[in-house]
């Protein structure tokens, strides 16, 4: 039986390391990061079980954060926090957090709700290795992408967005996720970047008809990999 994997994201390094050896004594695959989007990041690249979220971190808080991962999972989230205003609870459990911790915790009390998170949501499905509909197929290891049978050649970040996309089939997806998820960084790329990569992405699936390609543009919103049926 596969070990549950947990993210945990907090910027103080030492809570991290607490947080691992509690984790990993109970059995668990631990990831780490330090900050919101380096969290999203380690998200998309290697889904975990369960997240482990402080309020407190850089770049995105964890509200911020908390939404963005809503947005695209639903992942089990518990919350950590020092303040112990009934309020921000309120907030976080509003937000989509799946349960809620004030720090300092125990071990035995946090160990018994990460089991109680992974419990709920029940076994991971194996991760997803290989991509294929009627005109796309994907295999994610290799990199080897075919459209209608032929091969196709994709720089590293085409290659990245069509995977995005293919993986949220018919889910409209901002410019903002896509900058996110693709590159990394929704405020130090220009929007227009998204354009552009999907400009050149429907041109290499299909040089002679781009338009025509499963990716559609939902005008004021985003793009969306319509899954042909």
């Amino acid at each position: 039986m596969s070990r549950s994997r947990v993210l945990v994201v907090d910027e103080d390094v030492a809570a991290r390391e607490l947080l691992r050896g509690v984790l990993e004594r109970a059995g668990h695959e631990v990831r780490e990061a330090e900050g919101g989007r380096a969290g999203l990041r380690e998200l998309y690249a290697k889904p975990p079980d369960l997240v482990i979220l402080d309020v407190t971190i850089p770049e995105l808080d964890g509200w911020a954060t908390l939404e963005r991962i809503r947005d695209l999972s639903d992942v089990p989230v518990l919350m950590l926090t020092a303040c112990e205003s009934e309020l921000e609870c309120v907030r976080g459990l509003r937000g989509g957090a799946d349960d809620y911790v004030i720090k300092p915790c125990g071990h035995q009390e946090l160990t018994a709700r990460v089991q109680a998170l992974l419990r709920r949501a029940g076994p991971r499905e194996d991760e997803q290795r290989t991509y294929a509909d009627q005109l796309v197929t994907i295999d994610f290891a290799q990199r080897v992408v075919t459209y209608g049978g032929q091969e196709v050649r994709l720089t590293p970040q085409e290659f990245k967005l069509l995977a995005v996309l293919v993986r949220h089939p018919n889910n409209v997806l901002s410019r903002d996720q896509l900058l996110e998820l693709v590159w990394g960084d929704p405020d130090g790329v220009s929007p227009e970047q998204v354009k552009l990569y999907v400009g050149y992405l429907r041109h290499k699936l299909d040089p002679l008809a781009a338009e025509t390609t499963p990716i559609e543009t939902v005008r004021g919103f985003g793009y969306r990999y319509r899954r042909p049926s």
